[in-house]
C-alpha cells in the first residue's frame, strides 16, 4: 500500500484530483485504527488518514472484505453486537457500488495488486 500512497501523493502534487480510493481484499487493513507500525516504519493507516483529510479524498473500505478481516465501524459494531469499532474515522465501509460509481465519474482508474 506504500506504492499506492506514493502514487496518490504524486498525482495530487501534479494537480490531479482524486475522487475516491477504494480498498479491497487485504488492502482494507489500511483502515484499521489498531495497526501498530514498528518505530522505524511508516504507519500506513495514519498516513492514508492524513492524506485523505489533507486532500479531502473519499476513502472506502470494501465492507465485505473489512468484515471478513475483523474491521468494523461504529454502525457495524452495533449491528453485530461487538464491543467496539476499529475502522479509522476517515474511512467509510461500503460496497462495490462505491467502486463502480468512482469508475463512472473518473477519467482515469488505477489499481494496485498485492
Amino acid at each position: 500500500m506504500t506504492s499506492a500512497l506514493r502514487f496518490a501523493e504524486a498525482a495530487v502534487a501534479s494537480g490531479h484530483d482524486l475522487f475516491r480510493v477504494f480498498f479491497f481484499h487485504d488492502a482494507v487493513a489500511t483502515g484499521n485504527a489498531y495497526t501498530i507500525a514498528p518505530q522505524d516504519q511508516e504507519n500506513l493507516p495514519k498516513a492514508w488518514q492524513s492524506f485523505a483529510q489533507q486532500h479531502k479524498v473519499d476513502m472506502v473500505l470494501c465492507i465485505s472484505s473489512a468484515l471478513r478481516r475483523g474491521i468494523v465501524n461504529k454502525r457495524e459494531a452495533e449491528r453485530y453486537s461487538l464491543s467496539g469499532a476499529n475502522a479509522l474515522d476517515s474511512f467509510d465501509l461500503s460496497g462495490l457500488g462505491q467502486w463502480v460509481e468512482a469508475m463512472l465519474v473518473s477519467d482515469r482508474i488505477m489499481t494496485f495488486g498485492a
